[in-house]
């Protein structure tokens, strides 16, 4: 573990002797988490509830909700030099170079004003041939922000969104005081899949999601799970049950890749999460988003098969591993899950006036992927997530946007 005195790359200011304010990590000072889990070390934000975790006990979807997308620590202070201990669980791939260390952004009344990330803290590494996994053990981290503005702000510490964190302990060297929930903005509650988790992002405040949000000033709570939006009913509930003034919903992509289920299927599990959802929130905005452009899966079917031939140099890519003839036994591919949403959405608004269609090509299509190509061909890199959030953050939040349209 990292001295409460050393810096911490990415952080700023030099060490000093400092009398600590020590305060307890609890619900009310964090944003973004639906649950608060505590543990022999600290406390571990999720991102789905209890009861929705224990309905099934899916490894990839436990580290998803587990990573701490578009989760902050809110607070008030007068402190110049903020100090936060973490247990991190880091993400690696067998035969792969290591992944770059999770970011943490601090923002004193909006704006960036620091970046770090925490060393030690546990690794879980995959091996992509076998899906077997093992944990290698480490200590707690601890990342530095130091030469604040010395007067009272508001200061927000995003989370990583890539890497489990167990928050250990929170030092400042003034006191501490929890904010308002909204702080008069609206609360924007958004599902996608690991895209709107994060996928490549450069920062936790630079995933999509929070760019959109920060560009239309809402409160984000993202419910993007990598791999895991999948029309799951718990998570349809976990959107019904949880408190907010707009919704949108991005399906298509993990359905697609993980092959999951045919049309018959797909039709009325979308009728479904939807109907869920508005058991919570009858009147709420309610935004349907298709998939973005992703060339391997546009007219081929699923699933997504990983391509090992670069691996040893950084790069995991995707292929398409279905056959485009399978479409006429129902096997679902963008296009085909494209134009069955907007059919649905537009069924549905006739006695919904509050929900909208968006189509994700909008936020980036192919143009945009021959300028900004996906990496692996699945994911967006920083540049792309930056497009995706601005056009989003004018698609919705702008003039006459579902996020601004005046209510049915």
């Amino acid at each position: 573990m990292n001295s409460p005195h050393d810096p911490v790359p990415g952080s700023s200011g030099a060490p000093r002797a400092t009398d600590w304010t020590t305060t307890p990590i609890t619900a009310e000072l964090l944003r973004g988490a639906l649950d608060l889990e505590h543990t022999e070390h600290g406390v571990l934000p999720h991102r789905l509830p209890a009861r929705a975790r224990a309905q099934y006990s899916d490894g990839q979807l436990a580290m998803a909700e587990a990573q701490p997308s578009g989760v902050r620590l809110v607070f008030r202070t007068r402190a110049t030099t903020v100090e936060l201990d973490a247990l991190r669980t880091k993400m690696a791939y067998a035969g792969a170079p290591p992944r770059p260390d999770g970011v943490y952004d601090l923002l004193v009344d909006g704006d960036l004003a620091g970046r770090g990330s925490v060393s030690g803290g546990n690794v879980l590494t995959t091996d992509m041939a076998t899906g077997a996994t093992e944990t290698r053990p480490g200590p707690v981290g601890t990342v530095r922000f130091a030469g604040l503005p010395d007067r009272v702000k508001d200061v927000e510490i995003w989370l990583p969104y890539n890497e489990i964190t167990q928050l250990v302990g929170l030092r400042t060297d003034a006191a501490v005081e929890a904010l308002p929930d909204r702080r008069g903005r609206n609360v924007w509650l958004h599902h996608g899949s690991s895209i709107s988790h994060g996928s490549n992002a450069a920062s936790p405040t630079t995933i999509w999601p929070a760019l959109a949000a920060s560009l239309g000033g809402a409160e984000l709570i993202n419910l993007g799970l990598g791999g895991s939006a999948l029309l799951d009913p718990f998570t349809a509930r976990a959107l019904r049950d949880t408190p907010a003034d707009l919704i949108s919903v991005k399906i298509g992509i993990n359905l697609v890749n993980s092959d999951l289920m045919r049309l018959r299927a797909f039709t009325p599990a979308v009728h479904g999460f939807l109907d869920t959802v508005r058991e919570g929130h009858p009147t709420a905005p309610l935004l349907v988003v298709s998939p973005i452009f992703c060339a391997i899966h546009e007219d081929t079917p699923g699933p997504s098969a990983p391509d090992f031939s670069n691996l040893s140099g950084g790069t995991l890519q995707f292929r398409a591993a279905g056959d485009p003839a399978e479409r006429a036994t129902g096997k679902l591919t963008l296009n085909v899950i494209r134009d069955e949403l907007n059919r649905i959405v537009k069924q549905r608004a006739a006695d919904d006036p509050n929900l909208h269609y968006l189509d994700g090509r909008d936020l980036y299509g192919e143009a945009d992927f021959a300028e900004l190509p996906l990496p692996d061909q699945l994911h967006p890199d920083a540049a792309a997530h930056r497009r995706i959030g601005e056009r989003f953050a004018e698609l919705a939040f702008g003039a006459g946007g579902a996020f601004t349209a005046e209510r049915g």
